[in-house]
């Protein structure tokens, strides 16, 4: 898998490099491999300046979830640095008032120590579909979340809530374009991936069997036919 063009990767919420540890072993032989860090803003522009003052002059680009709503507004920030554009598990609308409101008791209980609690209960029960190796993959969620801490989940919290709404920045897409979701994605459902894929006409839509919110861990193998085939396009 060769290319000459280094392949920027943004986790999600809670997430480390470990989220695309599979697709950065099988890409890492043959190209740059940037880890973009999402940790340290609490607005979604900001944190896209951020990966942009950090990133290669020119690369390939893909997020997950949140790091899918970075990417997005990376291309309506600097879309003449991104030379195909990869968008999983994610949604390109500002946060529903109900969903943004439903953050606050989520903070208020990450700040009195229940980070844990929060990530176990209240959101990764719902990221997984079933399978063998679900258990293994939430233990590894949580694991990634508690090294993050607290301070990152309120600060990644924050950029959700007040996030834009990114469907004028993909109607002016028009690099290769990858829309991959899980087709048991509860919490970035099918239609919201078909919108992305009717605004950006170089797009193609991959729906991953077997899969949920997190399809990089879950169906790995899958994932990575599907980036090595947008890479090559």
């Amino acid at each position: 898998m060769h290319g000459d063009e280094p392949l920027v990767l943004i986790p999600g919420l809670m997430c480390d490099g470990r989220l695309f540890g599979p697709q950065i072993t099988a890409f890492g032989r043959g190209r740059a491999v940037h880890l973009a860090n999402i940790t340290r803003a609490d607005t979604v522009p900001d944190l896209a300046a951020q990966v942009l003052a950090e990133a290669p002059a020119r690369f390939a680009l893909a997020g997950l979830s949140m790091g899918g709503i970075v990417a997005m507004e990376i291309m309506a920030q600097a879309p003449d640095r991104v030379t195909r554009l990869a968008l999983f598990d994610t949604n390109p609308k500002a946060e529903a008032p109900e969903i943004a409101a439903a953050r606050e008791p989520q903070i208020a209980a990450v700040r009195a120590g229940r980070l844990v609690e929060v990530m176990r209960d209240e959101m990764k029960p719902n990221y997984l579909a079933p399978g063998p190796r679900r258990a293994e993959v939430l233990d590894l969620v949580l694991d990634m979340a508690k090294r993050l801490g607290p301070e990152v989940f309120i600060r990644q919290s924050r950029a959700l809530q007040t996030r834009p709404d990114q469907q004028d920045a993909l109607r002016k897409v028009t690099v290769p374009s990858l829309i991959l979701t899980g087709e048991d994605d509860a919490l970035c459902p099918l239609h919201r991936h078909e919108l992305m894929a009717d605004l950006i006409p170089a797009s193609r839509l991959i729906v991953v069997p077997k899969a949920g919110h997190l399809p990089t861990l879950e169906q790995p193998d899958a994932v990575i036919d599907a980036m090595a085939d947008w890479l090559a396009r």
